[in-house]
C-alpha cells in the first residue's frame, strides 16, 4: 500500500510551526516501510482534515490553532496557515480546491486562499471563549446560495462567501442547548435538535422560525451524533441508548434500534449508503424509497470501540478506525471480508477524511498523520487477516494455523487457516480465555481460562477434551509455559504454580500431574513463568521481580530484579540460558547454572515501551525479541551484542524461532517470517542503529571469573559496559529480511 506519513511539529512559543513530510515510500498494503518520528509537545494532536482535491492539498489542523497545508505531490508543506489562538475544530475547502474556512475554539472563522496562504477575512462568531458552550461546532459550505453556516453551541451564523458580511443569526434556548444541526440545501430549511430531542426548522436564507416538534419515537434518550443527507431532505440522527432516526422537515422515522449509544455517522460521498458506529462495531445500510435499510447480515468489528469510519471511492470500500489505533479495512461488495488492518498513529483514531483515492488518517492525542492509498485495496492478496487484539496467539503447524480468543466472544477460540485466510472451527470454552499455547509434537492446545481451569483440546479430535482443574475455586489463569521438549507444563496463577507431564499416549496424549504445586508467598503476581525439563522454573512477577524455583529439592533462588513489570520470560533451547524481559526496555539473558545474569541489555528509543516478547533461536546464538514501540532486535547470545534493530509496523504477539530465522504473529493480524542472515565481518559494518537517530544501546557484562562463583557471591565491581550510539560504527550490524 502507499503510504504518506506526516509529522506536525509545534513550538509552544508559536514563533515558529511548521510541518514536515517525513516519508513517502510504494509498497504492498502488508508492512509498509515507514519512518517514526518525534511528536510535538503534548496537546498539539489533529483535530481537523479536509481535501482539496483540484489543487491536491490537504488541510491539517491542529489544537494549538495551526492549519498546515501540505502538498501531496511534493509531500511537503506548502502553507502554514496562523490566526487562531484556540483548537481548530472545522476545516472547509471550497472554490474548485482553491479556498478555505477554518474554525476555531476561539469562536473566529478564517477564510484564506490556499493558493497565496493568505487570510482574506475573519469575523468572530458572537461566543465568549469563557462560556460554557457545548462541544458542537461544525462549518457548511452552501456554494450555490454563496453563504457559509457555522454552529457554535446554541447558535447558527451565516456569513457571504465573497464578503465574510453577516447574513443570518439564528440563536437556540441556553436552557436546551442544540447538540445536532443539518442545513438543508434542497429545501432552504435549517434543521436543528436539541439535548431534550426538540426539533426546530428555520429558514435558511432568512431566520424565521417555521416549525418546533418532539422527536416521535425516542424516550429517555439524548442525541448524540448525526449528519445530513441531502438527496433525502434528512438528518440521520443517532442517540444514546442505541435509537437512529430519520429525521426531515416532514416529519421523523426511527430507522433502527441498535444495541448501544450510537457515537458516530458517516455516508458516502454519494449518500448510497450510510455507517454508524456504536460500541466496537459497524453497521452498515443501504438507501431506499424510505430513507434507509440495513445491507449485511453482519456488523463490522473491532476489539476496542470505533470512533469513525469512511467509504472508499467506488463504494466497494469501507475503512473504520478505533481507540487501539488501527484501521481495519472492510469489503463491502465481498458482504464484510476483512482485507487488512492498518497501523495507524500510536493513540486512538479520531478521524478518517477520503479525497479521491486517498485517505488521511489522524488522532486527536498525536500530531502525526497518514495518507493511504486506497487503490491498493484492489489488488489480489495471498489471504485475509485473522481479526485478533488480545496478544494470546498461538501457532501451530509452522504457522498455518492461528489459534485466538474469538471476536466478541473470548469464551470461544478461533482456528484460523492462515492459508485459506478463513475460520477453519471455533473451540466453546465456556468461560474467557486468557491465554493459549500449543504442543506441536503432541498436538495439543492449551486454553487457560479465567475460572482457572485449563482445557487441553486434541487437534486432531477436538472433541476429545481435558480439563485440568484449578488449584482453588475461580482463580484466574495468568499465564502457562511448555518446556521446549513439550513434556512438562507449567500453569501460572496469582501467587500458585503447578508442574504437570504431558506425555504421548493411545488414542489421546496423557496429562498427568500436577507432579509438583508452589506457593511463592508474595504480594505481588505472576506475570511470565518458563519451566525447564529437570522441573526447574523461572517466573517474573508484576513488580519486576525474578526467581528460580528448583521443584525437585524446593528451593527458590532470586535472581537480580528488573525494575518494572516483566513481560517475558523464554528458556534456550539446550536449557543453559533463559531471557527476560521488562516494561522498562532491561533485557537479562541469565547463566541458569549459576543463577546469575551473563548481560543486562538495555536499548531504549524515542518510542521504545519495553519488550513484548523474546525467544532463542533454535542455535540458542541469538536472541529475538519483540518491543511494544512495533520493532524487533535482534541480539548475540555469545557476547549481548545488538546486531539488529528493525521496525515491522505491527505489535508482536509472540516469536516463534524457525531453522533460519523467526515467524511472529502480530496484532494486524497477519503472521511476519523473517529471515536471519549473519554476514561475515568483512562485509557488513554498519551501525545497527544508523536509521534511529536517537536510539540508545547499552550492554553490561560479567567478567567470567565472577559467572564461576557460587550463586550467592556478590556482583563483582569490574563490570564491563559496552554502549553503542548511533554515531559510533564500531559495533557490527546483520540483515534482517522480510521474505
Amino acid at each position: 500500500m502507499r503510504l504518506w506519513l506526516g509529522i506536525l511539529t509545534c513550538h509552544s512559543n508559536r514563533s515558529k510551526v511548521f510541518g514536515k513530510l517525513a516519508v513517502h515510500c510504494g509498497v504492498t498494503w502488508r508492512g509498509p516501510v515507514r519512518k517514526r518520528a518525534d511528536l510535538c509537545r503534548q496537546g498539539c494532536g489533529v483535530t481537523a482534515l479536509a481535501w482539496s482535491l483540484e489543487e491536491k492539498l490537504l488541510l491539517v489542523g491542529t489544537h494549538d490553532g495551526m492549519v498546515a497545508v501540505w502538498d501531496m505531490e511534493e509531500q511537503q508543506v506548502l502553507h502554514t496557515l496562523m490566526g487562531h489562538t484556540g483548537k481548530v475544530t472545522c476545516v472547509k475547502v471550497y472554490a474548485k480546491g482553491t479556498q478555505a474556512i477554518s474554525a476555531s475554539r476561539d469562536h473566529t472563522l478564517r477564510f484564506w486562499n490556499l493558493l497565496s496562504g493568505q487570510e482574506k477575512f475573519s469575523t468572530w462568531d458572537g461566543g465568549s471563549a469563557s462560556s460554557a458552550d457545548p462541544q458542537l461546532c461544525s462549518l457548511h459550505v452552501d456554494e450555490a446560495n454563496r453563504a457559509v453556516y457555522s454552529v457554535s453551541g446554541s447558535k447558527v451564523n451565516a456569513w457571504d462567501l465573497d464578503t465574510a458580511e453577516p447574513a443570518l443569526r439564528v440563536l437556540g434556548d441556553a436552557s436546551d442547548p442544540w447538540v445536532c444541526v443539518a442545513v438543508l440545501e434542497l429545501e432552504s430549511r435549517l434543521l436543528t435538535v436539541s439535548k431534550a430531542g426538540v426539533v426546530t426548522l428555520w429558514n435558511s436564507a432568512t431566520g424565521t422560525l417555521q416549525g418546533k416538534r418532539h422527536v416521535s419515537g425516542i424516550k429517555e434518550e439524548t442525541p448524540t451524533c448525526a449528519i445530513s443527507v441531502q438527496k433525502q431532505g434528512r438528518m440521520v440522527t443517532g442517540f444514546s441508548s442505541g435509537s437512529i432516526s430519520l429525521i426531515s422537515s416532514e416529519g421523523d422515522r426511527l430507522l433502527e434500534k441498535l444495541p448501544e449509544a450510537v457515537g458516530f455517522l458517516a455516508v458516502s460521498e454519494d449518500e448510497s449508503l450510510l455507517a454508524a458506529g456504536f460500541g466496537t462495531s459497524v453497521r452498515v445500510y443501504l438507501a431506499d424509497s424510505q430513507g434507509f435499510h440495513r445491507f449485511m447480515a453482519t456488523d463490522l468489528a473491532h476489539e476496542d470501540v470505533v470512533e469513525t469510519a469512511v467509504f472508499g471511492p467506488e463504494n466497494n470500500l469501507i475503512l473504520t478506525g478505533s481507540r487501539d489505533a488501527l484501521i481495519q479495512v472492510w469489503s463491502l461488495s465481498e458482504q464484510g471480508t476483512l482485507l487488512d488492518v492498518l497501523e495507524g498513529v500510536g493513540a486512538p483514531m479520531s478521524l478518517l477524511v477520503r479525497g479521491g483515492t486517498l485517505v488521511a488518517s489522524a488522532s486527536q492525542q498525536s500530531s502525526t498523520f497518514k495518507v493511504w492509498d486506497v487503490t491498493y485495496a484492489q489488488r489480489p492478496r495471498t489471504s485475509a487477516p485473522f481479526l485478533d487484539r488480545t496478544g494470546l496467539t498461538a501457532v501451530s503447524h509452522n504457522g498455518s494455523y492461528i489459534y485466538f480468543p474469538k471476536i466478541g466472544d473470548k469464551n470461544k477460540v478461533t482456528i484460523w487457516d492462515l492459508a485459506e485466510g478463513e475460520e477453519q472451527d471455533c473451540l466453546d470454552t465456556s468461560n474467557e480465555v486468557r491465554c493459549l499455547e500449543v504442543a506441536e509434537q503432541t498436538k495439543l492446545l492449551f486454553a487457560g481460562l479465567v475460572s482457572g481451569t485449563v482445557l487441553v483440546f486434541p487437534l486432531e479430535s477436538r472433541q476429545d477434551v481435558i480439563c485440568i482443574p484449578p488449584p482453588e475455586a475461580r482463580k484466574a489463569i495468568n499465564c502457562m509455559s511448555l518446556s521446549k521438549s513439550e513434556d512438562h507444563l507449567a500453569i501460572a496463577y496469582d501467587n500458585i504454580v503447578l508442574v504437570l507431564d504431558v506425555s504421548p499416549g493411545d488414542p489421546c496424549p496423557v496429562i498427568d500431574g500436577p507432579i509438583y504445586t508452589f506457593y511463592t508467598q508474595l504480594p505481588e503476581t505472576i506475570a511470565s513463568v518458563a519451566v525447564l525439563a529437570d522441573y526447574r522454573v523461572v517466573y517474573g512477577m508484576t513488580n519486576g521481580d525474578l526467581f528460580l524455583y528448583e521443584c525437585v529439592n524446593s528451593k527458590v533462588f532470586p535472581l537480580e530484579a528488573h525494575r518494572s513489570k516483566v513481560t517475558c520470560v523464554e528458556v534456550s533451547h539446550k536449557e543453559q540460558l533463559a531471557v527476560s524481559g521488562s516494561e522498562d526496555a532491561l533485557l537479562c539473558l541469565w547463566d541458569l547454572q549459576v543463577c546469575k545474569w551473563k548481560f543486562q541489555m538495555t536499548y531504549t528509543s524515542s518510542y521504545c515501551q519495553g519488550a513484548q516478547c523474546a525467544c532463542f533461536s533454535q542455535c540458542d546464538k541469538f536472541v529475538y525479541v519483540g518491543l511494544k514501540d512495533r520493532s524487533v532486535t535482534v541480539w548475540s547470545a555469545l557476547d549481548g551484542t545488538l546486531l539488529t534493530v528493525q521496525f515491522v509496523h505491527a505489535l508482536i504477539n509472540r516469536i516463534i524461532p524457525t531453522s533460519n530465522g523467526f515467524l511472529a504473529p502480530t496484532r494486524h493480524g497477519y503472521v511476519l517470517r523473517e529471515r536471519f542472515q549473519c554476514p561475515s565481518a568483512r562485509v557488513s559494518q554498519q551501525e545497527p542503529l544508523k536509521s534511529f537517530k536517537k536510539a540508545v544501546w547499552m550492554v553490561k557484562s560479567r567478567q567470567r571469573e565472577d559467572l564461576a562463583m557460587a550463586a550467592g557471591a556478590p556482583q563483582a565491581s569490574g563490570s564491563q559496559m559496552a554502549q553503542g550510539l548511533a554515531s559510533k560504527p564500531n559495533k557490527r550490524s546483520q540483515v534482517c529480511l522480510i521474505v
